[in-house]
């Protein structure tokens, strides 16, 4: 059976990294833009969430990077999902997710999409405002409720509150007792202290809220108060071995503010709480290889207003592409090498193969010499790449080859629900593509 490319993986023997996996795909003709995921990158985080918040479950947010592989993966761990919309409903529920596994975690559904899911069985939704529970009263009345409040973070890389999420004071009382006037069944509270957010008070906020809101329901009627769900916003990528120290200590602190304020507010055990992470777990495990395809020199003035030459290196993916997430997701992209050059680092920008002047990839940076035919390698680039990226002027979006380490593979391969056939046995030097098999994480 042939199998697309996104949809195989391969068991790795001995030493590799995506670099020396990549390296190989190179040498046998590649010239598109592509990724190569660690599989295993994403059952680490799996396990070290568990070990650090274990009361906590993980909702997987689809919306960070809907990669049938990475989806299936969670999937097979155990995870529930996060979706925000009928189309992401149809994928989780496609790969064998039970409904119960899933939130509709968007607080303004189209009315096509209330009907979807409630035809689907997916119960659990979100809402903020009047208008959403007059819509979910007309055309789901058996839902289970939860009502979004704003708590946002000081600091986040994409604040959500500006969008969703009510008042915990002011308007959250008043929508559950509407709900309860209207029939309506509340199960719970969530809230979102926006993605990427770098506080960690804020959780603790939040969840006191919560659990005032927890007696209010209770006082209005909702007596089947089970559900907590403190969103997402936990870090994820890796970039250098300062990056790393750092996102260590703030997800370690993160975990330790959640757990501290869920034994203080709600000790009751008979509370589920659920979170939404996202690029906790897609960032780090997708790693993004682009080959330089043109270079200009020009002249332009430094940062003390000096001249100095400068170097235009264009790729073939941009911001129409995986590098979207330097304008949606307000990432910055770090380039690096994939060969050693023997020159020194000089200024540069690296630019997408779009004819916008707008598809800036790097405003500036340092980097030896690039030759046109050489490869940037870019790392972290799992959130909110793939999910967003077009093929506009024709180029095309990146495709995913996904490996996974052969020791971790034969540890997990009874917790999993795979056979040995469903993988092939790899060197670190990967053999012909025709060896490639179907990854069945179902």
């Amino acid at each position: 059976m042939i199998v697309e490319e996104e949809k195989r993986i391969r068991v790795m023997e001995g030493e590799w990294d995506p670099v020396s996996v990549a390296r190989d795909v190179i040498e046998g003709g590649q010239e598109d833009p592509f990724y190569v995921m660690d599989v295993g990158e994403v059952v680490a985080r799996y396990r070290q969430w568990k070990e650090l918040m274990p009361r906590v479950e993980p909702f997987y947010a689809v919306k960070c990077n809907d990669d049938k592989l990475l989806v299936r993966t969670l999937a097979a761990l155990g995870t529930g999902f996060d979706c925000a919309s009928k189309a992401e409903i149809e994928l989780v529920t496609s790969i064998g997710v039970k409904p119960e596994r899933i939130i509709f975690a968007n607080p303004a559904k189209m009315a096509s999409h209330i009907k979807y899911s409630s035809n689907v069985g997916v119960d659990t939704m979100t809402f903020d405002s009047e208008t959403e529970l007059m819509k979910i009263k007309q055309l789901m009345p058996h839902a289970k409720l939860v009502v979004r409040i704003r708590c946002d973070a000081t600091e986040a890389q994409c604040p959500l509150g500006i969008k969703f999420g009510c008042d915990p004071v002011t308007e959250a009382p008043r929508l559950l007792k509407l709900a309860a006037v209207l029939g309506l069944q509340v199960i719970g509270v969530s809230f979102h202290v926006g993605s990427g957010a770098l506080e960690t008070a804020v959780y603790h906020r939040a969840i006191q809220y919560c659990r005032a809101l927890f007696a209010m329901g209770a006082d209005v009627g909702h007596d089947n108060m089970r559900l907590l769900d403190i969103g997402g916003g936990f870090p994820g990528g890796y970039i250098c071995a300062f990056v790393i120290l750092v996102i260590v200590i703030v997800w370690w602190q993160v975990s330790q503010v959640i757990n501290s304020a869920l034994e203080t507010y709600f000790n009751d055990m008979r509370v589920r709480v659920i979170a939404e992470p996202g690029r906790y777990f897609a960032a780090a495990a997708y790693t993004l290889f682009t080959m330089v395809h043109a270079k200009r020199e020009i002249t332009q003035k430094d940062v003390e207003g000096l001249e100095e030459a400068h170097t235009m290196y264009f790729i073939n993916d941009g911001v129409y592409g995986s590098f979207n997430c330097v304008l949606y997701d307000h990432q910055e992209v770090t380039a690096e090498l994939m060969e050693e050059s023997g020159g020194k680092p000089a200024s540069c920008s690296v630019w997408g193969p779009s004819c916008d002047g707008l598809d800036c990839v790097v405003g500036r940076a340092r980097l030896p010499p690039v030759a046109v035919g050489r490869w940037l390698v870019f790392r972290d680039m799992g959130a909110y790449t793939l999910p967003v990226a077009s093929p506009f002027n024709g180029f095309p979006v990146p495709t995913v080859r996904a490996h996974i380490d052969a020791s971790l593979w034969s540890a997990l391969v009874d917790s999993l629900p795979l056979s040995e056939a469903n993988f092939c046995r790899a060197s670190a030097t990967p053999p012909p593509a025709a060896v490639y098999v179907e990854c069945a994480l179902k």
